[in-house]
């Protein structure tokens, strides 16, 4: 199958392949797929439609754990009571937002926001993307690995009598959110800021194991047990955006979210954006055997998008068993990966041009740029963005290059095989209202594609066996370990012997 028959045998390839939505226009016409085969992709599309209405009604979803997925209620959606309950939520947010802007914590002009995986994954996107030095309220890092290399630089910059520490952990009890937590306030303490633990707001679905910590209970901010961490930046983990941008811009980027979500809840599936592309990932996946997708963000204040899908997609989909506990009978989730262009072009893309691999390639960009620069540096970086796609998809043939250099050799260096799929998404400008959108996507794009294969993407069972052999490694208790593992710990934590 070539994409440049398809193209000439599917006149309405381009409009049946995409579509615009929320200010972000879709398309995935150059994906290795016919327009048959999505046409009887789109008839088995029942149970999608089903785990949708159950996951839009907070009824249980996540089967394992026996609970509901309501990071959509965090936008607005779903049942009023729900919404209700989180608007509250939503406020307590916005009244201590306040009063930090009031100045009734005293002076803050930097912000620690301590958490992993989506605690930290989801803030730092929404910093990278829409708060820049000339816009913020204040400084803000966040902090996510337990290596002291990553917390030390931002203790050496901060002051710690301006600093304000947020801890974000749904369950409190997070083993590097906590060993963070304690350096941080140690540093605070000795830097002169008595009871430092007052000038540290909780971000928790467990708000008793925050109290119990010593937080004060007008500094905790609580969301519900049933938003997954990597669907919480909605939630007060959001909160750094609002500290750095406003109260209305984290709004913004829900209201966003939540236009995507009507989208996704009433399309008809053959104009459903979400579903759409995860039909696409389904059959890249199972019927061309592609175990991977490539993406690439074609503007720098997305530089984390990649990894942020990397924890949605392989977290939610990284799954070996069906939602009835049976083993899966074709491959799940795609191996998510990529990089900023252009400089991903001059670091990976010999491999996607002219590799062994079939590598599905996914293209994100702005229409508008986000700099006052001359416009010449959005033009190159657009037009970079649309020859990759074009040129994935065209290659060059042996023969061409044969007549032009006449050296067998040569011409098959230079030759590339072409048909090689990809797709594009543009937004008209990055702003919170957008960016909303473009998350809840992958989001919904993650969930159809967990419903197509029978699995559960709201749970992550498979984190927990490393964590619970490196607290045995650490309190020198490691039942039985392997030969190279006693090896290794005797080498590099002797004191802990094996």
């Amino acid at each position: 199958m070539r994409l440049a028959d398809l193209f000439a045998a599917e006149p309405e390839r381009v409009a049946r392949f995409g579509g615009t939505v929320a200010g972000i226009h879709f398309d995935f016409s150059k994906s290795l797929m016919s327009l048959a085969d999505l046409d009887t992709k789109l008839v088995d599309t029942g149970r999608v439609r089903s785990r949708r209405d159950d996951l839009c009604s907070a009824r249980i979803v996540n089967v394992t754990e026996g609970r509901a997925a309501t990071h959509m209620v965090e936008r607005g959606v779903g049942p009023e009571a729900d919404i209700a309950r989180t608007t509250r939520q939503h406020q307590l947010m916005e009244r201590l937002c306040a009063r930090i802007e009031a100045g009734e914590l005293g002076a803050v002009s930097h912000v620690i926001h301590i958490g992993i995986g989506g605690s930290a994954l989801g803030p730092k996107l929404l910093l990278e993307a829409l708060s820049r030095p000339s816009t913020a309220r204040r400084e803000i890092a966040v902090i996510s690995n337990v290596d002291g290399c990553a917390l030390e630089p931002v203790l050496q910059r901060f002051d710690p009598a301006k600093t304000l520490i947020l801890a974000a952990s749904k369950t409190f009890t997070t083993l590097e959110t906590l060993t963070n937590l304690e350096s941080v306030l140690a540093w605070m303490e000795a830097g002169g800021v008595g009871d430092p633990i007052r000038r540290c707001v909780a971000l928790t679905a467990a708000a008793g194991e925050a109290e119990a910590r010593g937080v004060l209970t007008d500094m905790i901010l609580p969301f519900d047990e049933t938003v997954g961490g990597r669907y919480s930046l909605w939630s007060s983990i959001g909160m750094p955006l609002a500290l750095a941008e406003g109260t209305a811009a984290l709004e913004e980027l829900r209201s966003g979210a939540a236009a995507m979500d009507r989208h996704f809840l009433d399309t008809e599936p053959a104009r459903n954006m979400p579903l759409l592309a995860a039909l696409i990932d389904h059959h890249h996946v199972t019927v061309l055997k592609a175990p991977s997708r490539a993406v690439f963000a074609y503007d720098q204040r997305l530089e984390s998008l990649a990894d942020y899908l990397q924890q949605l997609e392989m977290e939610s989909n990284g799954k070996g068993v069906t939602t009835d506990g049976k083993p899966v009978t074709e491959p799940t989730g795609p191996v998510i990966w990529g990089g900023v262009g252009t400089d991903a072009q001059h670091a990976v893309f010999q491999l996607l041009h002219q590799g062994t691999h079939l590598i599905p390639v996914e293209f994100v960009a702005c229409i508008e740029p986000g700099h006052s620069l001359d416009p010449s540096h959005h033009h190159q970086l657009l037009a970079n963005c649309l020859a990759q796609g074009a040129a994935l998809m065209k290659g060059k043939p042996y023969e061409d290059m044969l007549a032009s250099t006449g050296d067998p050799a040569l011409a098959g260096a230079r030759t590339f095989t072409g048909n090689r799929p990809s797709a594009t998404i543009l937004l008209d400008r990055l702003s919170p209202f957008a960016l909303g959108a473009l998350i809840a996507f992958y989001e919904h794009r993650t969930f159809s594609f967990a419903a197509l294969c029978d699995i559960n993407p709201f749970d992550q069972m498979g984190v927990e066996l490393g964590k619970q052999m490196a607290r045995a490694i650490m309190d020198g208790g490691l039942a039985d370990p392997d030969p190279s593992t006693a090896a290794l710990i005797a080498r590099a934590l002797p004191a802990t012997g094996a």
